[in-house]
Protein backbone atom coordinates (compact mmCIF):
# COMPACT_ATOMS: atom_id res chain seq x y z
CA UNK A 1 0.00 0.00 0.00
CA UNK A 2 1.47 3.38 -1.39
CA UNK A 3 1.98 6.31 1.39
CA UNK A 4 -0.91 8.10 -0.14
CA UNK A 5 -3.19 5.63 0.33
CA UNK A 6 -2.24 5.41 3.66
CA UNK A 7 -2.83 9.08 4.22
CA UNK A 8 -6.21 8.57 2.56
CA UNK A 9 -6.76 6.11 5.23
CA UNK A 10 -6.19 8.35 8.19
CA UNK A 11 -8.02 11.02 6.91
CA UNK A 12 -10.83 9.46 6.25
CA UNK A 13 -10.63 7.89 9.69
CA UNK A 14 -10.37 10.83 11.57
CA UNK A 15 -13.04 12.30 9.73
CA UNK A 16 -15.16 9.28 10.93
CA UNK A 17 -13.80 9.63 14.32
CA UNK A 18 -14.47 13.52 14.86
CA UNK A 19 -18.06 12.82 13.25
CA UNK A 20 -18.61 10.31 15.60
CA UNK A 21 -17.00 12.32 18.65
CA UNK A 22 -19.12 15.06 16.83
CA UNK A 23 -22.81 13.77 17.35
CA UNK A 24 -21.79 11.41 20.73
CA UNK A 25 -22.25 12.69 23.82
CA UNK A 26 -20.47 15.23 25.54
CA UNK A 27 -19.36 14.03 28.66
CA UNK A 28 -16.92 11.97 26.79
CA UNK A 29 -15.52 15.52 25.12
CA UNK A 30 -12.27 14.82 27.00
CA UNK A 31 -12.09 11.25 26.58
CA UNK A 32 -12.50 11.84 22.87
CA UNK A 33 -9.92 14.77 22.77
CA UNK A 34 -7.27 12.60 24.37
CA UNK A 35 -7.77 9.94 21.57
CA UNK A 36 -8.28 12.48 19.06
CA UNK A 37 -4.32 13.41 20.35
CA UNK A 38 -3.40 9.80 20.51
CA UNK A 39 -5.19 9.60 17.07
CA UNK A 40 -3.19 13.04 15.14
CA UNK A 41 -0.16 11.46 16.92
CA UNK A 42 -0.22 7.68 15.29
CA UNK A 43 -1.79 9.50 11.94
CA UNK A 44 1.26 11.78 12.10
CA UNK A 45 3.64 8.82 12.46
CA UNK A 46 1.83 6.92 10.00
CA UNK A 47 2.09 9.98 7.69
CA UNK A 48 5.67 10.36 8.35
CA UNK A 49 6.48 6.44 8.24
CA UNK A 50 4.81 6.70 4.46
CA UNK A 51 6.48 9.37 3.21
CA UNK A 52 9.66 7.26 4.43
CA UNK A 53 8.59 3.95 2.71
CA UNK A 54 7.66 6.11 -0.37
CA UNK A 55 11.42 7.66 -0.51
CA UNK A 56 12.64 4.59 -0.37
CA UNK A 57 10.50 2.69 -2.55
CA UNK A 58 11.43 5.82 -5.17
CA UNK A 59 14.96 5.39 -4.59
CA UNK A 60 14.74 1.78 -5.65
CA UNK A 61 12.69 2.21 -8.80
CA UNK A 62 14.86 4.87 -9.60
CA UNK A 63 18.17 2.82 -9.10
CA UNK A 64 16.03 -0.08 -11.01
CA UNK A 65 15.28 1.74 -13.84
CA UNK A 66 18.87 3.42 -14.03
CA UNK A 67 20.13 -0.44 -13.94
CA UNK A 68 17.76 -1.48 -16.87
CA UNK A 69 18.83 1.95 -19.06
CA UNK A 70 22.55 0.98 -18.44
CA UNK A 71 21.98 -2.73 -19.76
CA UNK A 72 19.94 -1.33 -22.68
CA UNK A 73 22.60 0.98 -23.46
CA UNK A 74 25.50 -1.62 -22.98
CA UNK A 75 23.39 -4.26 -25.36
CA UNK A 76 23.01 -0.96 -27.68
CA UNK A 77 25.98 -0.37 -28.07
CA UNK A 78 27.47 -4.24 -28.26
CA UNK A 79 24.96 -4.71 -31.26
CA UNK A 80 26.17 -1.48 -32.82
CA UNK A 81 29.61 -3.06 -32.79
CA UNK A 82 28.74 -6.13 -34.09
CA UNK A 83 26.93 -4.50 -37.14
CA UNK A 84 30.23 -1.64 -37.64
CA UNK A 85 31.83 -5.09 -37.87
CA UNK A 86 29.44 -6.96 -40.26
CA UNK A 87 29.57 -3.61 -42.37
CA UNK A 88 33.28 -3.41 -42.28
CA UNK A 89 33.44 -6.47 -43.88
CA UNK A 90 30.97 -6.37 -46.38
CA UNK A 91 32.47 -3.38 -47.73
CA UNK A 92 36.03 -4.94 -47.70
CA UNK A 93 34.13 -8.57 -49.66
CA UNK A 94 32.56 -5.14 -52.04
CA UNK A 95 35.96 -3.43 -52.35
CA UNK A 96 37.56 -7.06 -53.42
CA UNK A 97 34.72 -7.37 -56.00
CA UNK A 98 35.32 -4.55 -57.25
CA UNK A 99 39.12 -5.09 -57.70
CA UNK A 100 38.31 -8.51 -59.43
CA UNK A 101 35.87 -7.11 -61.71
CA UNK A 102 38.68 -4.62 -62.52
CA UNK A 103 40.81 -6.71 -63.66
CA UNK A 104 38.14 -9.11 -65.45
CA UNK A 105 37.25 -6.01 -67.38
CA UNK A 106 41.03 -5.01 -68.31
CA UNK A 107 41.29 -8.61 -69.37
CA UNK A 108 38.44 -8.78 -71.37
CA UNK A 109 39.56 -5.42 -73.10
CA UNK A 110 42.93 -7.18 -74.11
CA UNK A 111 41.09 -10.46 -75.30
CA UNK A 112 38.60 -8.27 -76.92
CA UNK A 113 41.86 -6.61 -78.52
CA UNK A 114 43.54 -9.53 -79.02
CA UNK A 115 40.51 -11.43 -81.38
CA UNK A 116 39.88 -8.07 -82.99
CA UNK A 117 43.50 -8.69 -84.20
CA UNK A 118 42.74 -12.29 -84.81
CA UNK A 119 40.01 -11.67 -86.99
CA UNK A 120 41.62 -9.32 -89.08
CA UNK A 121 43.84 -11.98 -89.58
CA UNK A 122 41.53 -14.64 -90.09
CA UNK A 123 39.33 -11.94 -92.69
CA UNK A 124 43.18 -11.42 -94.61
CA UNK A 125 43.15 -15.39 -94.79
CA UNK A 126 39.87 -15.90 -95.88
CA UNK A 127 40.56 -13.61 -98.66
CA UNK A 128 43.92 -15.22 -99.69
CA UNK A 129 42.08 -19.01 -99.60
CA UNK A 130 39.30 -17.37 -101.25
CA UNK A 131 41.63 -16.25 -104.01
CA UNK A 132 43.57 -19.12 -104.21
CA UNK A 133 40.54 -21.45 -104.21
CA UNK A 134 39.15 -19.25 -107.57
CA UNK A 135 42.57 -19.67 -108.82
CA UNK A 136 42.31 -23.44 -108.56
CA UNK A 137 38.71 -23.25 -110.07
CA UNK A 138 40.11 -22.04 -112.90
CA UNK A 139 42.89 -23.95 -113.05
CA UNK A 140 40.58 -27.44 -112.76
CA UNK A 141 37.95 -25.62 -115.21
CA UNK A 142 40.75 -25.36 -117.63
CA UNK A 143 42.32 -29.19 -117.00
CA UNK A 144 38.38 -30.90 -117.49
CA UNK A 145 37.01 -28.72 -119.72
CA UNK A 146 33.90 -28.09 -117.63
CA UNK A 147 32.74 -24.77 -115.87
CA UNK A 148 32.16 -25.06 -112.30
CA UNK A 149 28.32 -25.45 -112.81
CA UNK A 150 28.49 -28.18 -115.26
CA UNK A 151 31.42 -30.19 -112.91
CA UNK A 152 28.53 -29.32 -109.74
CA UNK A 153 25.77 -30.85 -112.53
CA UNK A 154 27.85 -33.34 -113.09
CA UNK A 155 28.68 -34.53 -109.83
CA UNK A 156 25.09 -34.15 -108.51
CA UNK A 157 23.51 -36.56 -111.29
CA UNK A 158 26.18 -39.23 -110.78
CA UNK A 159 24.94 -38.83 -107.33
CA UNK A 160 21.53 -38.67 -107.89
CA UNK A 161 22.25 -41.95 -109.87
CA UNK A 162 23.35 -43.68 -107.48
CA UNK A 163 21.06 -42.91 -104.54
CA UNK A 164 18.46 -43.61 -106.95
CA UNK A 165 20.22 -47.31 -108.02
CA UNK A 166 20.50 -47.90 -104.03
CA UNK A 167 17.11 -46.37 -103.43
CA UNK A 168 15.39 -49.12 -106.29
CA UNK A 169 17.47 -51.84 -104.87
CA UNK A 170 16.22 -51.35 -101.34
CA UNK A 171 12.45 -50.76 -102.61
CA UNK A 172 12.81 -53.90 -104.90
CA UNK A 173 14.00 -55.93 -101.44
CA UNK A 174 10.86 -54.26 -99.27
CA UNK A 175 8.99 -54.85 -102.01
CA UNK A 176 10.33 -58.82 -102.18
CA UNK A 177 9.58 -59.15 -98.68
CA UNK A 178 6.07 -57.49 -98.07
CA UNK A 179 4.94 -59.47 -101.33
CA UNK A 180 6.28 -62.90 -99.51
CA UNK A 181 4.73 -61.95 -96.45
CA UNK A 182 1.26 -60.67 -97.78
CA UNK A 183 1.43 -64.28 -99.70
CA UNK A 184 1.66 -66.30 -96.66
CA UNK A 185 -0.56 -64.45 -94.63
CA UNK A 186 -3.47 -64.84 -98.00
CA UNK A 187 -2.32 -68.34 -98.00
CA UNK A 188 -3.26 -69.07 -93.80
CA UNK A 189 -6.40 -66.98 -94.56
CA UNK A 190 -7.71 -68.37 -97.15
CA UNK A 191 -6.57 -72.12 -96.09
CA UNK A 192 -8.42 -71.42 -92.32
CA UNK A 193 -11.43 -69.67 -94.33
CA UNK A 194 -11.62 -73.48 -96.18
CA UNK A 195 -10.71 -75.72 -93.38
CA UNK A 196 -13.95 -73.74 -91.23
CA UNK A 197 -16.44 -73.83 -94.72
CA UNK A 198 -15.55 -77.64 -96.07
CA UNK A 199 -18.72 -78.11 -98.19
CA UNK A 200 -19.79 -81.44 -99.85
CA UNK A 201 -20.13 -81.32 -103.18
CA UNK A 202 -22.49 -83.05 -105.58
CA UNK A 203 -22.50 -82.31 -109.37
CA UNK A 204 -25.93 -81.75 -111.16
CA UNK A 205 -27.01 -84.40 -113.52
CA UNK A 206 -29.69 -83.80 -116.29
CA UNK A 207 -32.39 -86.38 -115.54
CA UNK A 208 -34.52 -87.11 -112.59
CA UNK A 209 -36.01 -90.50 -111.34
CA UNK A 210 -39.82 -90.61 -110.24
CA UNK A 211 -41.06 -93.84 -108.45
CA UNK A 212 -43.94 -95.74 -109.79
CA UNK A 213 -46.28 -97.99 -107.27
CA UNK A 214 -46.08 -100.61 -109.91
CA UNK A 215 -45.43 -101.30 -113.68
CA UNK A 216 -49.19 -101.14 -114.39
CA UNK A 217 -48.70 -97.20 -114.20
CA UNK A 218 -46.38 -97.24 -117.44
CA UNK A 219 -49.06 -97.98 -119.22
CA UNK A 220 -51.81 -95.72 -118.03
CA UNK A 221 -48.74 -92.62 -117.71
CA UNK A 222 -48.05 -93.43 -122.28
CA UNK A 223 -52.26 -93.70 -122.48
CA UNK A 224 -53.87 -94.76 -126.14
CA UNK A 225 -51.71 -94.62 -128.71
CA UNK A 226 -49.12 -92.02 -126.19
CA UNK A 227 -51.50 -89.61 -126.06
CA UNK A 228 -51.07 -88.71 -121.99
CA UNK A 229 -46.83 -89.02 -122.53
CA UNK A 230 -47.15 -87.14 -125.62
CA UNK A 231 -48.98 -84.34 -123.78
CA UNK A 232 -46.56 -84.02 -121.27
CA UNK A 233 -43.69 -84.32 -123.06
CA UNK A 234 -45.15 -81.21 -125.30
CA UNK A 235 -46.19 -79.16 -122.33
CA UNK A 236 -43.00 -79.66 -119.91
CA UNK A 237 -40.56 -79.89 -122.84
CA UNK A 238 -38.92 -82.71 -121.39
CA UNK A 239 -38.42 -86.17 -122.58
CA UNK A 240 -39.99 -89.30 -120.82
CA UNK A 241 -37.68 -92.26 -120.62
CA UNK A 242 -39.67 -95.34 -120.20
CA UNK A 243 -37.70 -98.22 -120.48
CA UNK A 244 -37.12 -102.04 -118.43
CA UNK A 245 -36.23 -100.10 -115.25
CA UNK A 246 -38.90 -101.64 -113.02
CA UNK A 247 -41.06 -99.36 -111.11
CA UNK A 248 -39.39 -96.50 -112.47
CA UNK A 249 -39.72 -93.44 -115.01
CA UNK A 250 -36.62 -91.23 -116.37
CA UNK A 251 -37.58 -87.27 -116.77
CA UNK A 252 -34.55 -85.73 -118.85
CA UNK A 253 -34.20 -82.79 -119.70
CA UNK A 254 -30.87 -80.43 -119.29
CA UNK A 255 -33.11 -77.52 -118.33
CA UNK A 256 -33.94 -78.11 -113.85
CA UNK A 257 -36.89 -76.15 -113.85
CA UNK A 258 -38.36 -77.88 -116.97
CA UNK A 259 -37.13 -81.24 -115.37
CA UNK A 260 -38.71 -80.57 -111.77
CA UNK A 261 -42.62 -79.28 -113.30
CA UNK A 262 -42.54 -82.54 -114.76
CA UNK A 263 -41.92 -84.32 -112.30
CA UNK A 264 -44.12 -82.75 -109.40
CA UNK A 265 -46.53 -83.12 -112.33
CA UNK A 266 -45.69 -87.14 -112.77
CA UNK A 267 -46.39 -87.39 -108.76
CA UNK A 268 -49.48 -86.09 -108.32
CA UNK A 269 -50.53 -87.34 -111.75
CA UNK A 270 -49.65 -90.72 -110.02
CA UNK A 271 -51.03 -89.72 -106.11
CA UNK A 272 -54.26 -88.48 -108.19
CA UNK A 273 -54.73 -91.37 -110.68
CA UNK A 274 -56.98 -90.00 -113.24
CA UNK A 275 -54.59 -89.45 -116.50
CA UNK A 276 -55.88 -87.91 -119.33
CA UNK A 277 -54.70 -84.74 -121.42
CA UNK A 278 -56.91 -82.59 -119.59
CA UNK A 279 -56.21 -83.29 -115.77
CA UNK A 280 -52.01 -83.43 -117.11
CA UNK A 281 -52.50 -79.57 -118.25
CA UNK A 282 -54.01 -78.63 -114.53
CA UNK A 283 -51.28 -80.91 -112.76
CA UNK A 284 -48.12 -79.04 -114.90
CA UNK A 285 -49.95 -75.82 -114.35
CA UNK A 286 -50.08 -76.44 -110.17
CA UNK A 287 -46.51 -77.87 -110.61
CA UNK A 288 -45.29 -74.77 -111.96
CA UNK A 289 -46.91 -72.71 -108.71
CA UNK A 290 -45.32 -75.22 -106.83
CA UNK A 291 -41.84 -74.89 -107.97
CA UNK A 292 -42.53 -70.77 -107.81
CA UNK A 293 -43.17 -71.44 -104.22
CA UNK A 294 -39.68 -73.22 -103.79
CA UNK A 295 -37.57 -70.81 -105.71
CA UNK A 296 -38.76 -67.98 -102.91
CA UNK A 297 -38.30 -70.37 -100.12
CA UNK A 298 -34.58 -71.53 -101.31
CA UNK A 299 -34.08 -67.62 -101.87
CA UNK A 300 -35.19 -67.05 -98.15
CA UNK A 301 -33.18 -70.34 -97.12
CA UNK A 302 -30.21 -68.88 -98.59
CA UNK A 303 -30.13 -65.86 -96.59
CA UNK A 304 -30.98 -67.27 -93.41
CA UNK A 305 -28.09 -69.45 -94.05
CA UNK A 306 -25.60 -66.87 -94.69
CA UNK A 307 -27.10 -64.70 -92.15
CA UNK A 308 -27.90 -61.72 -95.10
CA UNK A 309 -31.08 -59.75 -94.07
CA UNK A 310 -32.55 -57.08 -95.65
CA UNK A 311 -33.01 -58.12 -99.17
CA UNK A 312 -35.61 -56.92 -102.03
CA UNK A 313 -38.26 -59.54 -102.19
CA UNK A 314 -37.50 -59.33 -106.25
CA UNK A 315 -33.65 -59.82 -105.59
CA UNK A 316 -35.14 -63.49 -102.79
CA UNK A 317 -36.97 -64.78 -106.21
CA UNK A 318 -33.83 -63.79 -108.48
CA UNK A 319 -32.09 -65.53 -105.99
CA UNK A 320 -34.11 -68.56 -105.38
CA UNK A 321 -34.18 -69.02 -109.18
CA UNK A 322 -30.47 -69.95 -108.91
CA UNK A 323 -31.36 -73.29 -107.36
CA UNK A 324 -32.45 -74.44 -110.43
CA UNK A 325 -29.56 -73.18 -112.15
CA UNK A 326 -26.14 -75.05 -112.92
CA UNK A 327 -22.83 -73.74 -113.88
CA UNK A 328 -20.42 -76.05 -115.18
CA UNK A 329 -22.43 -78.88 -113.35
CA UNK A 330 -22.22 -77.01 -110.14
CA UNK A 331 -25.31 -75.54 -108.44
CA UNK A 332 -25.98 -71.95 -108.65
CA UNK A 333 -27.27 -71.32 -105.17
CA UNK A 334 -24.89 -73.82 -103.47
CA UNK A 335 -21.87 -72.37 -104.76
CA UNK A 336 -23.43 -68.80 -104.35
CA UNK A 337 -24.18 -69.70 -100.42
CA UNK A 338 -20.35 -71.15 -100.77
CA UNK A 339 -18.91 -68.20 -101.46
CA UNK A 340 -20.59 -66.01 -98.83
CA UNK A 341 -19.30 -68.12 -95.95
CA UNK A 342 -16.20 -68.23 -97.42
CA UNK A 343 -15.59 -64.33 -98.36
CA UNK A 344 -17.24 -63.84 -94.76
CA UNK A 345 -14.74 -65.78 -92.90
CA UNK A 346 -11.74 -64.57 -94.96
CA UNK A 347 -13.37 -60.87 -93.96
CA UNK A 348 -13.24 -61.86 -90.37
CA UNK A 349 -9.66 -62.57 -90.31
CA UNK A 350 -8.69 -59.09 -91.91
CA UNK A 351 -11.05 -57.31 -89.84
CA UNK A 352 -13.40 -56.42 -92.88
CA UNK A 353 -17.26 -56.17 -92.63
CA UNK A 354 -18.50 -59.83 -92.75
CA UNK A 355 -22.15 -59.14 -93.54
CA UNK A 356 -20.98 -56.77 -95.85
CA UNK A 357 -18.61 -59.08 -97.70
CA UNK A 358 -21.38 -62.11 -97.03
CA UNK A 359 -23.90 -60.36 -99.07
CA UNK A 360 -21.48 -59.30 -102.04
CA UNK A 361 -20.80 -62.90 -102.25
CA UNK A 362 -24.41 -64.12 -102.34
CA UNK A 363 -25.71 -61.73 -104.79
CA UNK A 364 -22.21 -62.32 -106.92
CA UNK A 365 -24.10 -64.65 -109.26
CA UNK A 366 -26.93 -62.79 -109.56
CA UNK A 367 -27.32 -62.95 -113.25
CA UNK A 368 -26.96 -66.35 -114.12
CA UNK A 369 -30.49 -66.56 -112.95
CA UNK A 370 -31.68 -64.53 -116.20
CA UNK A 371 -28.72 -64.57 -118.27
CA UNK A 372 -30.61 -67.21 -121.07
CA UNK A 373 -33.46 -64.96 -121.02
CA UNK A 374 -31.64 -61.75 -121.67
CA UNK A 375 -29.20 -60.48 -123.74
CA UNK A 376 -25.68 -59.85 -122.01
CA UNK A 377 -23.27 -61.43 -119.43
CA UNK A 378 -24.09 -62.56 -116.33
CA UNK A 379 -21.48 -60.24 -114.54
CA UNK A 380 -23.39 -57.00 -116.32
CA UNK A 381 -26.54 -58.49 -115.55
CA UNK A 382 -26.24 -59.08 -111.88
CA UNK A 383 -24.48 -55.03 -111.79
CA UNK A 384 -27.74 -54.22 -113.25
CA UNK A 385 -30.31 -55.89 -111.13
CA UNK A 386 -28.74 -54.89 -107.85
CA UNK A 387 -28.12 -51.65 -109.16
CA UNK A 388 -31.98 -51.37 -110.02
CA UNK A 389 -32.55 -52.53 -106.37
CA UNK A 390 -30.45 -50.04 -104.61
CA UNK A 391 -27.72 -52.04 -104.03
CA UNK A 392 -24.98 -50.80 -101.54
CA UNK A 393 -22.41 -49.85 -104.22
CA UNK A 394 -19.56 -52.09 -102.67
CA UNK A 395 -21.97 -55.03 -103.68
CA UNK A 396 -22.10 -53.47 -107.21
CA UNK A 397 -18.76 -53.34 -107.05
CA UNK A 398 -17.83 -56.88 -105.79
CA UNK A 399 -20.53 -58.19 -108.64
CA UNK A 400 -18.91 -56.09 -111.54
CA UNK A 401 -15.25 -57.59 -110.67
CA UNK A 402 -15.86 -61.01 -109.90
CA UNK A 403 -14.23 -62.50 -112.97
CA UNK A 404 -11.76 -59.13 -113.49
CA UNK A 405 -13.80 -57.18 -116.26
CA UNK A 406 -14.16 -54.55 -114.12
CA UNK A 407 -11.41 -52.87 -111.21
CA UNK A 408 -12.08 -54.10 -107.97
CA UNK A 409 -12.41 -50.47 -105.45
CA UNK A 410 -12.62 -52.39 -102.13
CA UNK A 411 -11.16 -55.03 -100.36
CA UNK A 412 -14.72 -56.74 -99.88
CA UNK A 413 -14.47 -57.08 -104.25
CA UNK A 414 -11.32 -58.92 -103.76
CA UNK A 415 -12.54 -61.17 -101.29
CA UNK A 416 -15.26 -62.21 -103.35
CA UNK A 417 -12.78 -62.54 -106.33
CA UNK A 418 -10.85 -64.84 -104.35
CA UNK A 419 -13.69 -67.01 -102.59
CA UNK A 420 -15.33 -67.21 -106.06
CA UNK A 421 -12.34 -69.08 -107.19
CA UNK A 422 -11.68 -71.35 -104.14
CA UNK A 423 -15.72 -72.55 -103.94
CA UNK A 424 -14.91 -73.33 -107.92
CA UNK A 425 -11.54 -74.72 -107.39
CA UNK A 426 -12.76 -77.53 -105.14
CA UNK A 427 -11.94 -80.82 -106.26
CA UNK A 428 -15.35 -82.43 -108.07
CA UNK A 429 -17.12 -78.85 -107.96
CA UNK A 430 -17.13 -78.66 -111.75
CA UNK A 431 -17.84 -80.41 -114.87
CA UNK A 432 -16.36 -78.64 -117.78
CA UNK A 433 -18.15 -80.91 -120.15
CA UNK A 434 -21.74 -80.55 -118.96
CA UNK A 435 -21.66 -76.77 -119.34
CA UNK A 436 -21.03 -76.80 -122.68
CA UNK A 437 -23.48 -79.56 -123.36
CA UNK A 438 -26.06 -77.28 -121.46
CA UNK A 439 -24.66 -73.96 -123.30
CA UNK A 440 -25.34 -76.18 -126.84
CA UNK A 441 -28.80 -77.14 -126.01
CA UNK A 442 -29.52 -73.29 -124.88
CA UNK A 443 -28.55 -72.00 -127.81
CA UNK A 444 -30.48 -74.53 -130.38
CA UNK A 445 -33.56 -73.39 -128.55
CA UNK A 446 -32.88 -69.78 -129.01
CA UNK A 447 -32.34 -70.01 -132.52
CA UNK A 448 -35.08 -72.29 -133.58
CA UNK A 449 -37.36 -69.75 -131.09
CA UNK A 450 -36.19 -67.02 -133.12
CA UNK A 451 -38.42 -67.61 -136.20
CA UNK A 452 -42.03 -65.84 -136.35
CA UNK A 453 -45.25 -67.71 -135.59
CA UNK A 454 -42.85 -70.38 -132.78
CA UNK A 455 -44.81 -70.46 -129.69
CA UNK A 456 -42.24 -72.87 -127.82
CA UNK A 457 -39.35 -74.88 -128.98
CA UNK A 458 -38.06 -77.40 -126.79
CA UNK A 459 -34.47 -79.39 -127.38
CA UNK A 460 -34.90 -83.43 -126.20
CA UNK A 461 -33.21 -86.09 -126.65
CA UNK A 462 -29.57 -84.75 -125.46
CA UNK A 463 -30.10 -81.96 -128.01
CA UNK A 464 -30.42 -85.05 -130.96
CA UNK A 465 -33.84 -82.91 -131.38
CA UNK A 466 -35.77 -79.91 -131.36
CA UNK A 467 -39.57 -80.01 -130.92
CA UNK A 468 -41.20 -76.68 -132.38
CA UNK A 469 -44.64 -76.01 -131.54
CA UNK A 470 -46.44 -73.00 -133.30
CA UNK A 471 -48.95 -70.64 -132.92
CA UNK A 472 -51.86 -72.59 -135.23
CA UNK A 473 -53.24 -68.79 -136.76
CA UNK A 474 -49.92 -68.17 -137.71
CA UNK A 475 -48.47 -70.88 -139.20
CA UNK A 476 -50.57 -73.00 -141.88
CA UNK A 477 -50.31 -76.89 -142.28
CA UNK A 478 -48.23 -75.62 -145.87
CA UNK A 479 -46.06 -73.43 -143.85
CA UNK A 480 -45.04 -75.68 -141.43
CA UNK A 481 -43.12 -78.17 -144.13
CA UNK A 482 -41.49 -74.57 -145.23
CA UNK A 483 -40.76 -73.64 -141.47
CA UNK A 484 -39.33 -76.91 -140.57
CA UNK A 485 -36.74 -76.76 -143.65
CA UNK A 486 -35.37 -72.91 -142.77
CA UNK A 487 -35.05 -74.55 -139.04
CA UNK A 488 -32.68 -77.10 -140.58
CA UNK A 489 -30.74 -74.82 -142.92
CA UNK A 490 -30.21 -72.28 -139.85
CA UNK A 491 -29.07 -75.21 -137.54
CA UNK A 492 -26.56 -76.37 -140.19
CA UNK A 493 -25.15 -73.07 -140.98
CA UNK A 494 -24.95 -71.64 -137.37
CA UNK A 495 -24.38 -74.49 -135.00
CA UNK A 496 -21.66 -77.15 -134.58
CA UNK A 497 -23.19 -80.68 -133.25
CA UNK A 498 -22.02 -84.45 -133.70
CA UNK A 499 -24.77 -86.69 -135.62
CA UNK A 500 -27.87 -85.39 -136.71
CA UNK A 501 -30.75 -83.42 -135.70
CA UNK A 502 -34.42 -83.93 -135.85
CA UNK A 503 -36.69 -80.65 -136.16
CA UNK A 504 -40.27 -81.97 -135.02
CA UNK A 505 -42.80 -79.06 -135.92
CA UNK A 506 -46.13 -79.45 -133.92
CA UNK A 507 -49.69 -77.51 -135.04
CA UNK A 508 -52.03 -77.93 -132.68
CA UNK A 509 -55.34 -76.83 -132.64
CA UNK A 510 -58.18 -76.71 -129.38
CA UNK A 511 -61.19 -76.31 -128.82
CA UNK A 512 -62.63 -76.10 -125.29
CA UNK A 513 -66.66 -75.15 -124.27
CA UNK A 514 -68.69 -76.31 -120.74
CA UNK A 515 -71.90 -78.11 -120.59
CA UNK A 516 -74.14 -76.22 -118.41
Amino acid sequence: MGPFEIIMIVVGAIVGLGIGFGSGIAYRKKVAEREIGSAEAEATRLINEAIRSGESRKKEMLLEAKDEIHKSRTEYEREVKERRAELTKQERRLQQKEETLDKKAENFERKEEDLAKKLEKVAETQAEAEQAKAAQMKALEVISGLTQEQAKAHLLQSVEEEVRHETALKIKEIEAQMKEDAEEKAREVIATAIQRCAADHAAETTVSVVALPNDEMKGRIIGREGRNIRTLETITGVDLIIDDTPEAITVSSFDPVRREIARLALEKLIADGRIHPTRIEDMVEKARKDVDRTIREEGERACYETGVHNLNPELVKILGRQKYRTSYGQNVLNHSIEVAHIAGLMAAELGVDPALAKRAGLLHDLGKSIDHEVEGSHVQLGADIARKYKENPVVVNAIESHHGDVEPKTIVAVLVQAADAVSAARPGARRENVENYIRRLQKLEELTGSFPGVDKAFAIQAGREVRIMVKPEVVTEDNMILLARDVAKKIESELEYPGQIKINVIRETKAVEYAK
